[in-house]
């Protein structure tokens, strides 16, 4: 990953994707933790990964808010007709979907005194600073953000009061082939 700051000596010729700037998933991770965390700050990184894959696999967040509102525990599968809308891949891990530069995401954010992350038993607690809030607010605002906060809303709405292992159990469930099946390290597809 790249600073936008360290791409404008590149040729325009050469593609860039949103998610090789580091700047993409420090606003995202920003938006996340103000939007589904609980006054500011997600418990533990296997729930901020989950609740970051269903902001980032729209259709599996549709399909997933779907299983979660059925009463009968009958789980649905994502259909054929999704449209592969995903805004940065994650990959199949030992805990569910996960993008192996989380660390390095975060340590930007807590060097930048936007987060402060916590020990808390055998899990870390990810909190935004004051001004982390603050950033995390003013992207809010942007059209850009507009899709993607109104998501975030509805992601804690449906997954906010659930535990991380309980939304890992829940997408291995019911993305079993999608998600369960990948070999660990293969990309996850929308």
């Amino acid at each position: 990953m790249r600073s936008l700051n360290r791409i404008a000596g590149r040729s325009i010729a050469l593609p860039l994707s949103a998610d090789d700037i580091i700047e993409f998933h420090l606003a995202r991770l920003l938006l996340l933790l103000k939007f589904c965390g609980t006054a500011g700050r997600i418990d533990g990184l296997t729930k901020m990964a989950k609740l970051d894959f269903f902001a980032r696999y729209p259709d599996f967040f549709s399909v997933a808010k779907a299983a979660v509102a059925k009463d009968e525990g009958e789980s649905e599968h994502l259909s054929s007709s999704a449209t592969h809308t995903v805004e940065s891949a994650m990959v199949r891990h030992h805990y569910g979907p996960w993008d192996k530069r989380y660390y390095q995401v975060l340590s930007v954010l807590e060097a930048k005194g936007l987060i402060v992350v916590a020990k808390e038993g055998n899990s870390y607690r990810i909190t935004l600073t004051d001004l982390g809030s603050d950033r995390a607010r003013a992207l809010s605002t942007k059209s850009s953000f507009a899709d993607l906060v109104a998501r975030m809303k509805d992601i804690k709405k449906t997954f906010g009061a659930m535990k991380g292992n309980k939304i890992k159990q829940l997408i291995y469930e019911v993305f079993d082939a999608e998600v369960g099946q990948r070999a660990r390290g293969e990309v996850i597809e929308g």
